[in-house]
């Protein structure tokens, strides 16, 4: 239980250290503090090949989702490098994928039980985080209206917690 909730409190931490640091154009620290946050998880975690496939799982998927529209030109970064490809998803988000793997064998663990809450809980969530970020933060700046991010961050999201969730129980022994 308690583990839960440190790793919840953790990921709300260092989102908030990730996004108001990218805001601000000082990631160092951040990005610092969610490599020892994923490696503490991992370390004292249960199911460390789990995780690590998990997180592999994550960065390609904030590659993919975070990457895609910032190379279409849908949204724009405070912080925009370093990142790979260039002009895609930046360092500090993918840390932010890395540090949300974490959450999904732990805090979260639930979605891998409930594939369709995980899904609605995306559906929701992921946009909302992304509005606070830039809004609340001004860390990302949407470029195009309001319903083809918010489309594409609900689908993304819906897609990638039940993803996630899947990723590491079929591989289970």
């Amino acid at each position: 239980m308690w583990m839960r909730l440190l790793n919840f409190v953790g990921y709300q931490a260092l989102w908030f250290a990730l996004v108001v640091g990218a805001a601000r154009g000082t990631i160092g620290p951040a990005i610092v503090a969610a490599v020892l946050f994923i490696a503490i998880q991992i370390a004292f975690g249960t199911e460390r090949l789990n995780d690590l496939r998990r997180l592999i799982v994550a960065v390609v998927l904030g590659m993919f989702v975070d990457g895609v529209p910032s190379l279409l030109g849908w949204w724009h970064y405070a912080t925009p490098s370093p990142a790979w490809p260039s002009g895609g998803a930046p360092l500090w988000i993918l840390a932010l994928w890395g540090c949300f793997s974490t959450t999904i064998g732990r805090s979260l663990q639930f979605v891998e039980q409930v594939p369709w809450l995980g899904a609605l809980l995306g559906a929701i969530g992921g946009p909302l985080a992304y509005l606070a970020a830039a809004h609340g933060w001004e860390a990302v700046a949407f470029g195009v209206d309001p319903f083809i991010y918010i489309a594409w961050l609900g689908t993304a999201w819906a897609v990638a917690i039940p993803l996630l969730a899947r990723a590491c129980r079929s591989a289970a022994p």
